[in-house]
């Protein structure tokens, strides 16, 4: 796969313009005591419709296999820690975890092994500034997701809790123009409508508060420049782009229902960049070849490991 278009640009920016599958309503977001994320830029009434951090969990989710707890066959090969219970049964993984390779069910458990594997590995960054190359390499051994999706290693035992690595690939999704669609229904109970509404009884009527958009908007963000400053190499370097194209590539083509009532799909055939400015999106099926082969050729960088929790 070319990417030499990507090869002088410190950043890729990539719009996707998105619109509901049926229908013009949409379900927003919530957040608690909030509610739908609902602002003002200038003149135009705007919508958060889906968060950084929920976009980040939808990306690592392109790459596992919930059915089989386990990486995706395209994705076989790249590095995580799977966390097995006191009966050898599958609990988590790096993947799945909110904290990546910083979840307590892999650092926090009885077995220390792992986490003395990695204070070994940090050892050297004890005292003075962090080797961020070393960082770097021993993530990509363990947790190739962790530099792509971001950790912050916390612990003292590891070089003093002072070990960071921002996000390279991030994503939102925003609405323009939004105008609330109210509705509402009625939960019938048709044995006794005046029943306790307390205790699940009796008729109970709601509310509903959908919105309505002009456009729909996801962005995706990638820092070329933060991936080359890992110094990993080249082959790493291209998988780490790669990868980062196939989870967009692959969140878009996929499963964009957010919620039940939030059903979206990519408005246009063609996903363009804004910068660099005419990079097209490789298509699924491209990006699918060219991830396996750029694993194929990391292989010996990166393993999978295995760590037994118990509380």
């Amino acid at each position: 796969m070319d990417l030499t278009a990507l090869a002088d640009s410190r950043r890729l920016l990539i719009e996707a313009n998105l619109q509901p599958v049926q229908g013009k309503r949409f379900q927003p977001t919530g957040f608690p005591d909030l509610g739908p994320a609902t602002y003002q830029a200038g003149d135009t009434a705007c919508l958060l419709l889906e968060s950084a951090q929920s976009m980040a969990n939808r990306l690592e989710n392109t790459i596992w296999d919930e059915g089989q707890d386990t990486l995706i066959e395209t994705a076989k090969g790249l590095s995580y820690v799977v966390v097995n219970d006191e009966d050898g049964n599958y609990l988590t993984s790096s993947i799945t975890e909110s904290h990546r390779i910083n979840s307590p069910y892999i650092l926090e458990g009885k077995d220390k092994t792992f986490l003395n594997t990695l204070r070994e590995a940090f050892s050297v960054m004890e005292k003075g500034p962090i080797d961020r190359r070393a960082f770097a390499e021993t993530l990509l051994k363990y947790d190739i997701n962790s530099l792509l999706h971001g950790v912050f290693l916390a612990k003292k035992e590891l070089a003093g809790g002072r070990l960071r690595m921002p996000r390279v690939i991030s994503a939102f999704i925003e609405a323009e123009q939004v105008q609330v669609a109210a509705s509402g229904g009625v939960k019938n109970d048709h044995v006794d409508p005046q029943g306790d509404t307390a205790k699940g009884f009796g008729n109970v009527p709601f509310h509903r508060e959908e919105f309505t958009a002009e456009t729909i908007t996801a962005y995706f963000s990638v820092d070329l420049q933060q991936i080359a400053a890992y110094g990993l190499g080249d082959d790493v370097e291209h998988l780490l782009t790669v990868l980062s194209l196939f989870k967009i590539r692959s969140l878009l083509d996929g499963d964009l229902r957010l919620r039940t009532a939030c059903d979206l799909a990519v408005a246009d055939e063609h996903v363009t960049a804004k910068r660099p400015l005419g990079f097209n999106l490789p298509s699924l099926d491209e990006l699918t070849s060219e991830l396996k082969s750029a694993i194929q050729h990391c292989s010996d960088k990166m393993t999978v490991t295995t760590v037994n929790y118990q509380a």
